[in-house]
């Protein structure tokens, strides 16, 4: 799966949210940054990003996922 595919669906699946995605080979990491993930801890933003992604990483198109999520105002 390309990075671009999965960039696209997390920018369907989350509007208003800043998203980039980079890797290859199953292997991926997720940058968003978005009022979605304010309030929320780390382990409930990380079940947004694998909401959407579930599906894929279950069929092993993606083996690996590593998040950097921030609302926005946080370093």
């Amino acid at each position: 799966m390309e990075a671009s595919t999965i960039q696209d669906l997390l920018v369907a699946a989350l509007p208003a949210t800043e998203i980039d995605v980079q890797g290859e080979g199953g292997k991926y990491l997720v940058t968003a940054t978005g009022s979605i993930f304010e309030g929320l801890n780390a382990v409930k933003r990380q079940q947004t990003i694998y909401k959407v992604l579930n599906e894929h990483i279950s069929s092993g198109a993606i083996h690996a996922v590593t998040m950097r999520l921030s609302a926005p105002g946080e370093a």
